[in-house]
């Protein structure tokens, strides 16, 4: 998969248009449609989207993402995608519609097809909407498809409701509309050494800063090593106020079943399910015996 970060003549594609934070189960149908349409032209697969979420252009400020820009086209490369057209929201915002779709998509991309969500929307003051890509099909010899919307338990998918299961602690939930497991990566770093005194050693990573946060808590995860290897996990998020007291976020995770040293590898922590709120205890011993009930309370 190409990441074109420059407008360039790409003829022929078919192009999945949207931001696609998360790659969830909504996001995937739009996605399989241009994959889909590519294979039966012949032609070749493009998703056209931004860096940067529109809303640090409006707003001045970064929100928080459900996923980095790094794992966001891996996904979208296991989907089949042959290129990213990553614009900058800067030079488009102010086109109209018809602007956007003449002087950028049918200029470089000459698109055989167009997919997008039922709600999508583009162009100044969000003026263009999906019947508005669908009555230019004839002008522009593209064909237009416009998916419905994805739902699960009677919620329809997007990033914003998955944002607030995971803001909830609802992790699960969260993990079922994107269709595979709420995750976050890092780097393993020396923390204050306290858990291997009481027999659960941990892989401490700093949470990205830039990802959405789930709530102070422990959680049941699952942690995936450099090297692919999967191991359970029991995982601490929030500031381990029976240890230490400076306040700071950390990811603290002791895998079950596992001996060897992990500083300076690279882990990703898919989270399984929320099983209490981060509590302080009176003494390490208290905490030793929580943990044991967690562990226990995962099976």
């Amino acid at each position: 998969m190409e990441i074109v970060r420059e407008l360039r003549e790409i003829p022929n594609l078919a192009l999945a248009l949207g931001f696609f934070d998360g790659v969830h189960l909504g996001h995937q149908a739009v996605i399989g449609c241009a994959v889909k349409a590519a294979q039966y032209t012949g032609c070749g697969s493009a998703v056209v989207t931004f860096k940067e979420h529109p809303y640090c252009y409006f707003k001045g400020e970064s929100p928080k993402y459900i996923l980095t820009l790094e794992d966001k086209y891996k996904y979208l490369e296991k989907l089949g995608i042959d290129y990213v057209i990553e614009l900058d929201f800067a030079k488009i915002c102010h086109m109209t519609p018809i602007e956007y779709l003449e002087n950028v998509l049918v200029k470089y991309f000459s698109p055989k097809a167009i997919s997008t969500g039922f709600n999508h929307h583009f162009g100044v003051d969000k003026s263009g909407n999906v019947l508005f890509l669908s009555e230019c099909q004839d002008k522009f010899h593209y064909y237009y498809i416009a998916t419905p919307p994805e739902s699960i338990f009677g919620d329809i998918i997007s990033s914003t409701v998955i944002r607030k299961y995971i803001k909830n602690g609802v992790v699960d939930m969260a993990g079922s509309m994107l269709g595979r497991k709420f995750a976050v990566s890092g780097n393993v770093i020396k923390g204050r050494q306290v858990g291997r005194t009481i027999g659960y050693p941990t892989a401490n990573i700093i949470y990205p800063f830039d990802i959405v946060e789930p709530p102070h808590g422990v959680y049941d995860v699952d942690v995936e090593l450099d090297d692919g290897s999967m191991y359970r996990g029991l995982a601490d998020f929030g500031v381990a106020p029976t240890v230490k007291n400076d306040g700071y976020q950390t990811l603290e995770t002791y895998l079950l079943n596992f001996d060897g040293d992990l500083y300076d590898r690279d882990i990703k922590v898919h989270f399984n399910r929320m099983i209490r709120p981060e509590i302080k205890f009176n003494s390490f011993d208290e905490l030793k015996t929580q943990i044991e009930f967690d562990i226990q309370s995962m099976y």
